[in-house]
This record gives C-alpha cells, structure tokens and sequence, in this order.
C-alpha cells in the first residue's frame, strides 16, 4: 500500500511465536497461567518484536496536537487557546504526561501537526503543521484529502527517524478533539453518534445535546466512505488524529508494540486498521477511558485495555502507566527462573 512518498509493508506478528513463548512461560517457576494477564502481554510483545531477549529500554510518547473547526461550535468546555498553551507546558515538562513518561523512563515527542497558533521555532517542538487548525466538519470537510495523506505521512516519519526505539505510545492534545474521534467512532463501529460521544472536557447536558446534533450534522453533510479510511480522515478528522495512525503505521513497519493511549488515539487507530489490517497486531491498548465511545471503538479492534483508572486526559497519559506493566510482563520472560535452573521441583 503507497500513502505519499510511503510504501506500507506491514506483515502479521508471527502467530507461531505466541505458542513458543507460552511454552517458556509454563516453564517457569510458578503454576500454569498464574501471571494472568502478563503471561499474554509478554507473548503479544514477542509476537511483536520476534526476539528471544526483549529489551524495552528505548521508549516513546509521541504526543501530536492539532486544533479542530468544531471546536469554535461550543463542543467543549475550554477554549482553543489551551491547546497552544498545553503544548508549552509539554515542552516546559509540567503537565501530566511529562511526570508519568518520567516515571516510565519515556521520553515525549511534541509535535504540532495544526496547532492556530505560530510557535516561532520554539525549541524542542516537532513542526508537522499541516494547517492552521481542521475546518469545522458541519460545514464541509476538515481537510483535503492530500492533507490526510501528509498527516499519516508525519507520523510514519516521526517514529522511522528515531535510531532506536523498541516501545512507541501515542498522545494527542486538541481542544475538540473528542468530537472527531466520535464521528469516526460511529462510523465504523456503527453505533449512534449518542451512544459515542461523550462529555469530553466537562461539558453540561446542553453542551452534551449541542455537540451530539453537530456530529450527526457533519456525517450527514459529508457522507464519509466507511470503505475508504483516507476519506473518513479528510471529511471528519483532525490533523493529529491522522498523524496518530501514521505514528501507529510507522510502528507495525519497525515491528516495535505500539501502546494506543484513550480515546482520540484509539480513533486514530481505527483509521490505521481501516489503511492496513495487519497493523492492528501491533496495537495494546493502555486503558478504556470514560468517554462513551471508547469500549465500542476498543471492542471492534478486539483489544482488551490493560488498565480501568476513569481516565480522561489523553496527552498519552494512560500509555505511559501502560508502558510500566508491558515492561513488567517482559522482564517476567527474561528473568525469572525454571523450574530446572531453580531447582525447584514441578508439577506432576
């Protein structure tokens, strides 16, 4: 599959891989299956990478950021002008992000990808800008279809630069954000924009119904193609939703895990899977956040979220936590002993 200047070649994990390392994990010095949940962590990441001896040490937050037309409609609680101001606390290290990447041993990409607003060169920030900010889908699409293609494009390129890099999550800031993320929710899915759309920053009951009529307005306005994802993107999504499926793409290429944070990067990986299915593989989801549409978009890519905290940041917030417990589930398969090398005397 060719995207811009890209040739996609994602191949499936090797399935066969999943058997062997159980095969490992049962020979290790506990009951059979007894590490739950980690036991099948540590063979999707072996899966994943195709190593015997996984290493975790180089590991990634891309947080993309992007402003949305919509957002001018009253969808959200806070105004634009906190989108900019987020990406500033990003790259100052202050926001909540920034202390669980720390925690994590993550570093932070930042990256604009359509932020309304001129960062002069500000030091440390990715520019990617496409545009000044999506236009509002309720009027027309939010971009062109060339503007989806040099978003994914972006995220494809920001995860191939990195040297090295074992572990990538994604994050996303944009007031309005959630808006998109449910209209691409419903479409795939298939479920009414009210039973996906969400409160995202707070909004009240008239801000809910509000936001809920806008999105169904943009679907029946534009008419996106289920069937093509590119013009799912271009009719509804915003610029860092489009960035996020390529940092996913650009992963699934490196056969390094890619860990899906709430629900704007969890859109964003539906638009992915509906490009190349196999990147799909690829994916652990961190955590199901609140917002409503979320577990149906987590449900139709068949991933179960490793962590259930209420969560509703995004930034990547919810992927670092995850990082800790996929790390966690990997040094189980490196380190801990046999039943042969303990000494230890197995189940008859």
């Amino acid at each position: 599959m060719q995207i811009g200047r890209h040739d996609i070649k994602i191949s499936g994990i090797d399935k066969t891989l999943l058997a062997a390392t159980q095969k490992r994990l049962d020979m290790l010095t506990k009951p059979l299956g007894s590490l739950g949940r980690l036991e099948e962590i540590a063979k999707t990441v072996a899966a994943i990478t195709e190593k015997k001896k996984i290493s975790l040490k180089n590991k990634v937050i891309v947080t993309m950021a992007g402003d949305h037309g919509i957002a001018r409609e009253g969808v959200s609680a806070y105004p634009m002008e906190v989108t900019p101001q987020m990406v500033l606390n990003f790259l100052n290290g202050g926001a909540g992000i920034n202390v669980l990447a720390r925690h994590a041993g993550a570093r932070v990409i930042v990256v604009d990808m359509g932020v309304n607003f001129d960062f002069k060169g500000v030091p440390g920030l990715v520019d990617k800008k496409i545009g000044m900010g999506t236009k509002s889908f309720t009027k027309g699409p939010a971009m062109t279809r060339l503007e989806a293609v040099k978003c994914i494009e972006a995220g494809i390129e920001i995860v191939l630069a990195e040297k090295e890099l074992d572990m990538v999550g994604t994050g996303d800031m944009g007031i309005g954000n959630t808006s998109p993320s449910a209209a691409i929710t419903s479409i795939y899915t298939g479920k009414t924009v009210a039973e996906v759309t969400g409160r995202g920053t707070g909004i009240d009951d008239k801000g809910l119904k509000n936001k809920i009529e806008l999105i169904e307005k943009g679907l029946a306005l534009n008419k996106p193609e289920r069937e093509d994802a590119l013009d799912v993107l271009s009719k509804v999504g915003g610029f860092e939703i489009g960035g996020l499926a390529g940092v996913i793409l650009g992963g699934a290429m490196r056969k390094i895990p890619v860990v899906i944070d709430g629900f704007i990067s969890t859109a964003a990986a539906l638009i992915a899977v509906n490009l190349e299915p196999k990147a799909g593989e690829y994916l652990l989801a961190s955590h199901n956040s609140v917002e409503n549409g979320h577990r149906h978009a987590l449900e139709y890519l068949k991933l179960k979220p490793l962590l259930e905290l209420e969560l509703r940041l995004g930034e990547g917030t919810g992927a670092a936590l995850a990082m800790n417990i996929i790390e966690a589930a990997v040094k189980i398969l490196n380190e801990m002993a046999t039943f042969e090398s303990a000494g230890v005397t197995d189940k008859k």
